[in-house]
Order: structure tokens, then C-alpha cells, then sequence
């Protein structure tokens, strides 16, 4: 047992809230370290990493703290990374066979079972259909959806098989778990949870600075967008809510299969699953000095890294506020408008486009029409395969990844901001792995 567990779970620490679970013998129920209930003896409980692992072992989710809101835990610590990937497939992608997140993967199905036994104790069918279950349970609780809808929505193909499978493993049936009576075509609102600090005015701030006109809207406590997924279309406001552990979610959206999608990228971009305490730590180790450390830093992410390098690609060497606005006119000019709603332009439209209304060298044009044929033929190869493209470098390929996925570990050291930084401070950036675009964030909000 991680000695921490303990002092956690007593003192109902949120820092730790989503990086483990407690079961309690007595009741058969298990829980979030916030949870509110009487805290039980020591020896009446025992400790999981995972909330799926608690199900395995015949432990329901509770109804007060409800294990199915917590924060997921930031890649989660000292699995192999191909079970990593794995986790976040079967969340992503609720509708998928077992098999077909084998060949995602590029392993078999029966080494993909080896590894998930090996490392969580359950096998993918197992992690899978528990997932599932917390998932309809949160709809269940928070939306205004149809239970066929939630059916749906979490990766089960009917009403029929979302009953069957929630009561085996709650004990609860969906219609005991909705409160409400709910008109179908409302907004979806959910909750999504984080473990504390979250600094909102960072993340907003960032974010207003680099609005796309139509697309984006950014006040004081919301941001709001319209993306596209697929061939499906929608959009989601997100607030801050004042003194609590989640940020409010409102969603449109037709296709309800789609939700999973929507839900994990909007998480992603606002990375609520950061450990942000202990990355603040590792930053303090390198050499940032703590009185001049961003409480709560976040990574700001965009909705995908095609965006995110026609962003980096228009915001070569000029403002951040004129390459805001080459990008508002592209969107003008290429991307979808349905009655209020204006949408990214899509790689074909950019990739037809002679785009003789942006006002830049011909050599750029040339490099964001690259960059979107490639995505058009190419949409699933790595990121790092850009560089073959022309005009486009290291650092473009790294402002993609950090921003457009949101990867933890992006050095941008030849950055003309952190280059200034780093002359007056003595860091030591290796010393901050694997958390590297924290510090690159870090640089940037002292300038």
C-alpha cells in the first residue's frame, strides 16, 4: 500500500482525487478519497489505482462521491505505454471490438490480454465493459440524455444491453440511477472533474489571446467552440465554477456515439488530468524560481493538431495577434458557416485553396497547403512525419504536438521567448522530465 493512500484517504485530500480508490470490506462499496461518508476503519478497507479494478473485485461504485466523476489519473504511473495507449483507446473508442483495438495497436489480441493481465489485474473485455458502466452512470446522473440514448452514448447497443450489464455490476438499475424526465435535443451538461489547483486565469487568458473569430469565444468564466469530428458537427461551452473540483460542460451534439470523442478531447485540451502539484514540484527542482511559479499551470490545448499547425505555421515570425487574424480570415474565407455557428476549415478546403486572400509569402501559402494535403491522404501518420514537408521545422512539429495533443514532455528551447528566459535563469530542463511543456508554459507567462 502507497503509505500516502492512508494519510490521504483520512484527511479526504482532492490533490489525490482519481489516482486511487477506497473499498470498503464492510459495505462492498468503493470510493473516491473526497468522499464524504464516515470514514471507516483501517482494516475494513483496501486501496485501488483503478476504479475498474475495484469493480473486478465485486466492489460497487458509491452514490455519494460517485467513483464515475473522478479525474483520471495522468498516465497513469508504471504501466507499459502500449497499455497506456490501450486504456485511453478503449475509452475513447466504447463502440470498438477488443480486436480492433488489437490491430490499432499493432499487436494481437491474445498479447493485448497478456499485457492488460499482467499490469492491471483484468482482461481488456473486463476494463472495457466496466468503463462502460461508469460512463452510462455518470450520464445517467448528470444529463438530461434518454436512457436509449446513454445506451448509446457509452458503447452498449441498446436500452436492453445497458440494463442487463449496469445492474450485474451495480446492483442498480439506470431507471433507479435517473432522477428526471428529460426532453431528447436539449444541451448535454455535464461535470468534469480535476484534482485541485486549476488556474483558470491562466488558461483563460492564453486562450482569449489566440481566439479564432467565429469559431472560438472566450469570456471571464467560459470558452466556447464549434468543431467538427468526423462528418459530424457540434459545439460545447465549457464554465469555471467557483470553488469546486470540476468545470462545467454543456454539449451539441446529433450523433451521441460521438460523445466519448468529445468529452476526452475536451479534457485533453483543457488538461484536466494534469498532477498539477507534482509537476510544480519537478519545475521548482530545475531551477524555475517559486515565487515566480504559475500556480495550477495547465496546458492549453487546440482541438486538433491539424489546427494547431496551420496555427503555428500562420504565426511564424509575426504577433500572436496578426496571426490570430490570418487565421479568423482563412476561417472566413474556406470554413463552414451554418445559421450562427462557423466551423475550422477542413484540410480539403485549405488544400483547394489557392489562398490568395492571406496576406503572407507565397512559400507559406505553399507550406499550409502541403500540410493539408498531407492530412487529407495522410490524416493518421505520426505528426513527426511533417517534417518531410517543405517549410515546415522541428519547432512547428513540436508546437503541433504540445498543443494538438497534448503531449507532457515538449522542450521548445529555440523559442525566442524561452531563449530570453533561460539567458537570466538558471535551468536545468532536463531535470524537469517528463513535464517539459509545463516548463515551456512556465517560460512563457514570465515574459
Amino acid at each position: 500500500m502507497n503509505p500516502d493512500y492512508q494519510q490521504a484517504r483520512l484527511s479526504r485530500d482532492p490533490r489525490f482525487d482519481g489516482s486511487f480508490f477506497i473499498a470498503v470490506k464492510t459495505t462492498h462499496i468503493f470510493c473516491r478519497p473526497i468522499c464524504p461518508a464516515n470514514t471507516p476503519l483501517e482494516k475494513n478497507v483496501e486501496y485501488f489505482q483503478l476504479a475498474q479494478q475495484a469493480m473486478l473485485a465485486g466492489y460497487r461504485p458509491c452514490l455519494r462521491c460517485r467513483p464515475d466523476s473522478a479525474p483520471h489519473s495522468y498516465a497513469w504511473q508504471g504501466v507499459n505505454t502500449t497499455v497506456q495507449r490501450a486504456m485511453r483507446l478503449l475509452r475513447q473508442n466504447k463502440e470498438l471490438k477488443i480486436q480492433e483495438i488489437a490491430t490499432k495497436l499493432g499487436i494481437t489480441t491474445r498479447y493485448f490480454r497478456q499485457l492488460f493481465q499482467q499490469h492491471l489485474g483484468l482482461s481488456p473485455k473486463q476494463y472495457q465493459l466496466f468503463d462502460k458502466v461508469l460512463f452510462a452512470k455518470k450520464l445517467l446522473h448528470e444529463s438530461n440524455l434518454p436512457i436509449e440514448h446513454i445506451a448509446h452514448a457509452s458503447g452498449f447497443s441498446s436500452a436492453r444491453r445497458l440494463q442487463h450489464n449496469f445492474k450485474k455490476v451495480t446492483g442498480l438499475t439506470p431507471q433507479q440511477i435517473k432522477q428526471s424526465n428529460n426532453k431528447q435535443g436539449e444541451l448535454i451538461s455535464l461535470k468534469l472533474a480535476f484534482r485541485p489547483p486549476f488556474n483558470w486565469q491562466h488558461m483563460q487568458s492564453f486562450l482569449a489571446l489566440r481566439v479564432i473569430q467565429g469559431v472560438e469565444n472566450v469570456t471571464a468564466n467560459c470558452y466556447s467552440r464549434t468543431f467538427v469530428i468526423g462528418k459530424d458537427k457540434g459545439w460545447f461551452r465549457v464554465s469555471a465554477v467557483q470553488n469546486t473540483h470540476y468545470l462545467k460542460v454543456e454539449i451539441s451534439l446529433l450523433n451521441i456515439e460521438k460523445l466519448t470523442t468529445v468529452l476526452t478531447n475536451i479534457e485533453r485540451v483543457f488538461d484536466l488530468n494534469a498532477d498539477t502539484n507534482t509537476i510544480q514540484t519537478q519545475l521548482i527542482r530545475c531551477g524555475v524560481p517559486e515565487d515566480t511559479m504559475v500556480t495550477g499551470l495547465r496546458i492549453p490545448g487546440v482541438w486538433d493538431t491539424f489546427e494547431a499547425g496551420c496555427r503555428a505555421i500562420l504565426g511564424q515570425q509575426i504577433s500572436v495577434k496578426a496571426a490570430i487574424s490570418l487565421l479568423s480570415q482563412l476561417t472566413k474565407e474556406l470554413g463552414v458557416t451554418e445559421g450562427d455557428k462557423v466551423y475550422f476549415p477542413t484540410p480539403e478546403a485549405i488544400a483547394n485553396s489557392e489562398l490568395s486572400f492571406l496576406k503572407i509569402p507565397h512559400s507559406r501559402k505553399q507550406t499550409l497547403r502541403l500540410l493539408a494535403q498531407h492530412n487529407v491522404h495522410s490524416s493518421d501518420s505520426s505528426v513527426d512525419d511533417w517534417l518531410n514537408i517543405k517549410g515546415i521545422g522541428p519547432w512547428t512539429v513540436d508546437y503541433a504536438k504540445m498543443r494538438g495533443q497534448s503531449s507532457p514532455d515538449i522542450w521548445l528551447n529555440t523559442d525566442l521567448i524561452v531563449k530570453k528566459q533561460l539567458a537570466k535563469l538558471k535551468i536545468d530542463a532536463e531535470l524537469a522530465r517528463p513535464w517539459r511543456s509545463y516548463l515551456t508554459f512556465q517560460l512563457w507567462s514570465m515574459a
